[in-house]
C-alpha cells in the first residue's frame, strides 16, 4: 500500500483517469496476447489486455489477403489448451483461423479493452510499478487512460507496422501502390502488369493469386532465397524439419531438406531464385528469415506467369528500371516488404528490448526481462514459439501470485491484490 501513495505523489498521476490492475497487463490482442491470457487464466492470475484495434488478430482480420491459408500444419498453429476443431483441414484458411481465434477469447473468457492505444510505458522505480498510458477512442469520444501494473506483458508481435521502403522515384510512379496489408485479391488487377517487390512466403503468394487472376506479375528479387516445397512426399516439410533437428545437427539437417527440395523441385537458379550458402534451419535460427514455402508460384516462374527480375534502381510515371538496365512498363505495384515491430515507439526501456524492437537474448531465453517485463510473441518461431512464451510467462507470473495469494490469506488484513482493479 505504500507503494500507491507513492504513485499518488507523481503531479500528473491524476492528470487522466487511472487504473490499478490487480495482475499483469497484456498489451496486444493478437495471438500472442491471447495466448498468454488463457494461460494467466489456467494459473488463476487476473489480467487486463489493452488492444488498439477494435477486434482481436487485427493483423489477420484487417491486413491479410483473401486466399491466405496457414502455411503450417494446424498442428504447430494451435494455441495453448484448446486444439482446433477436428474437422478442420491440415491447413486452416483465414476465415477458420479467425473464428478459432474468436472462440478461444469466448472459451477463456478474454475481453480485451479494445480502441486503447498505448502511448508509453515506463516502469516507476520509486513505487515498483508498471506505468501504462493509454488514448482510448469510442467513437468521437478521446480519452486518456493510465493502467498501474506490477507486471507489463509485450504481445505486440513481430508484425506490428508495415515497412515501406523509400525506393528512387515511387512517388512519381502515378499508378496504385499499395502494401501486402492492404491487398486483398488479385480480382481487381486483371489484365494489369503488376510488380511485386519482396519474394518471401507474401510476395510468392500475392504473384500466384495475380497470375490465378489473369494478371501479369513480376516479382523482384534482391537476394538469395530458399524456395522450399510446403510438403515433402506428403509429409509437412516443417514437420520433417522439427523430426530431423531432433536427431541431426542442423547443418545435416538442412543439406537432407535441401537433398529432397532438389528431387522435387529441381533447380531454381536457372529461374532467378539464388539459394544462400547458409542452410535454411540455420538461416532461420541466426537471422529469423523464413524459407518459402511453395504452394504453385514456383510452377507459374517455370512456365513463364510469374517473371522473376532483379532490383530496382528507380521508378518513374507508369515505369520502373531495374538494377540491371531493364526497362518495365507496369501499371500497379504491390510491397510485399514485410513489417517490423513497434516496441521502440512506446516502450521506454533499453535493457531487454534492442533498438529493432525484439527482446536482446535469442530464442528460448527471450521471454523475460527485468522488472516484471515479459515478451510473447518474438521468437521468429511463428505461433509455437509464441504458445511456447505464452506458457511460461504464466507459469512464472502463476508461482509468483499464488504463492503471495496465500500469504495474504493468513493476514486480516487483505492487499491491494485482492481486488480485480481499483479505479482512481
Amino acid at each position: 500500500m505504500e507503494n500507491l501513495f507513492r504513485l499518488v505523489d507523481h503531479e500528473d498521476f491524476f492528470a487522466c483517469r487511472c487504473i490499478m490492475v490487480n495482475g499483469p497487463v497484456i498489451v496486444g490482442a493478437g495471438p500472442s496476447g491471447l495466448a498468454t491470457a488463457a494461460c494467466l487464466r489456467d494459473q488463476g492470475v487476473p489480467f487486463e489486455v489493452l488492444e488498439r484495434a477494435e477486434c482481436i488478430a487485427s493483423l489477420w482480420q484487417k491486413r491479410t489477403y483473401d486466399r491466405l491459408k496457414l502455411h503450417l500444419p494446424k498442428a504447430f498453429c494451435q494455441l495453448p489448451k484448446l486444439p482446433f476443431p477436428e474437422d478442420f483441414p491440415e491447413y486452416p484458411t483465414k476465415r477458420q483461423f479467425i473464428d478459432y481465434l474468436e472462440s478461444y477469447a469466448k472459451h477463456f473468457e478474454i475481453n480485451p479493452k479494445f480502441n486503447s492505444s498505448v502511448q508509453s510505458a515506463r516502469y516507476d522505480e520509486t513505487s515498483g510499478f508498471w506505468r501504462v498510458k493509454t488514448v482510448a477512442t469510442t467513437g468521437s469520444t478521446r480519452s486518456e487512460v493510465e493502467y498501474i501494473c506490477r507486471w507489463l506483458i509485450v504481445a505486440t508481435g513481430e508484425n506490428a507496422e508495415c515497412v515501406v521502403p523509400d525506393i528512387d522515384g515511387l512517388s512519381e510512379f502515378g499508378g496504385e501502390v499499395v502494401h501486402a496489408c492492404e491487398y486483398k485479391s488479385g480480382e481487381k488487377y486483371k489484365g494489369q502488369k503488376v510488380l511485386v517487390v519482396g519474394c518471401g512466403n507474401s510476395g510468392m503468394e500475392l504473384s500466384l493469386d495475380l497470375c490465378n487472376h489473369n494478371a501479369s506479375p513480376s516479382m523482384v528479387v534482391r537476394s538469395s532465397v530458399h524456395v522450399l516445397p510446403r510438403e515433402i512426399y506428403g509429409k509437412s516439410t516443417f514437420e520433417l524439419a522439427v523430426f530431423l533437428l531432433k536427431w541431426l545437427p542442423v547443418w545435416l539437417a538442412d543439406k537432407l531438406l535441401l537433398l529432397f527440395s532438389w528431387l522435387i523441385l529441381g533447380s531454381i537458379e536457372k529461374y532467378g531464385l539464388n539459394r544462400p550458402s547458409v542452410g535454411p534451419m540455420e538461416l532461420k535460427n541466426t537471422q529469423g528469415k523464413t524459407p518459402v514455402l511453395d504452394i504453385g508460384a514456383l510452377d507459374k516462374i517455370k512456365s513463364g506467369g510469374i517473371k522473376v527480375v532483379p532490383g530496382i534502381k528507380r521508378f518513374s510515371y507508369g515505369r520502373v528500371e531495374l538494377v540491371d538496365g531493364e526497362v518495365l512498363d507496369i501499371d500497379s505495384v504491390v510491397l510485399a516488404t514485410g513489417y517490423r515491430s513497434n516496441v521502440p515507439s512506446w516502450l521506454q526501456e533499453g535493457e531487454f528490448f534492442s533498438k529493432s524492437g525484439f527482446p536482446k537474448q535469442p530464442f528460448p531465453q527471450g521471454w523475460k526481462g527485468n522488472a516484471g517485463l515479459y515478451a510473447v510473441g518474438f521468437t521468429r518461431r511463428g505461433l509455437s514459439g509464441a504458445s511456447c512464451d505464452a506458457m511460461r510467462i504464466a507459469q512464472d507470473i502463476g508461482n509468483v501470485w499464488k504463492c503471495e495469494t496465500k500469504q495474504n490469506k493468513k493476514r486480516t488484513t487483505a492487499g491491494h491484490r485482492r481486488c480485480i482493479s481499483q479505479t482512481f
